[in-house]
């Protein structure tokens, strides 16, 4: 089930739980439909910015609106439109592709090299290369979130967006938002991109 962000109706919780629920919200919506119930939690949420930051006031009202006018299947039938089938998928969701070209590249060979550095490697019960954007945010999610301040803290966080997130995630939301055939995914990629933007002006203050 996909977890509703408590940073959506509470302004108590600090910056950096709300950036890691964050992520937490938008890596299941890229790698499965979203669930009945997940999609009765978000129809349910407040409208007002799910993290710190106003520029994501109104694309999370907006996604929220739009869960709030289709219905459960209509969305599943847009996540398998968007990017299931058999053979070429509508929009791409792997970061090889964006940056080379091709999927199983050497960006998913250097995000390999750099998830063993961090001591984390792709279960074995995931079945998508670990360069698909929903990984990623996890990642992210981990490296903010994580217990172990030697792997998560702020320096690796900046590291690991900047070089697997920040040069592809822009363009994946251009293809959702560009697709005639996205609604629901478009106000997912405009979330996106809203908080893509927020994080890198976020890292550019550490430099």
């Amino acid at each position: 089930m996909l977890p509703l962000p408590e940073s959506a109706t509470s302004s108590a919780l600090d910056e950096e739980t709300a950036r890691a629920e964050l992520y937490g919200l938008l890596a299941p919506l890229f790698y499965a439909a979203p669930s009945p119930q997940a999609l009765a939690a978000l129809r349910a949420a407040a409208t007002e910015a799910p993290a710190a930051g106003a520029l994501l006031e109104e694309p999370w009202r907006a996604l929220v609106g739009v869960a709030r006018e289709l219905t459960d299947a209509q969305m599943a039938d847009e996540f398998d439109t968007l990017f299931g089938g058999v053979g070429k998928p509508e929009v791409y969701v792997y970061a090889s592709h964006y940056l080379s070209g091709f999927l199983n590249e050497k960006p998913l060979v250097q995000l390999r090299d750099d998830l063993a550095r961090l001591g984390l490697s792709r279960d074995d019960r995931m079945r998508e290369s670990e360069d698909h954007v929903a990984y990623l945010f996890e990642v992210m999610r981990y490296l903010i979130a994580g217990d172990d301040v030697t792997v998560s803290n702020l320096t690796q966080q900046h590291t690991f967006f900047s070089t697997h997130l920040q040069p592809w995630v822009p363009a994946l939301c251009d293809a959702l938002s560009a697709h005639p055939r996205a609604r629901f995914y478009a106000a997912v990629a405009e979330l996106t991109r809203a908080f893509m933007s927020v994080e890198a002006q976020g890292f550019d203050l550490l430099e």
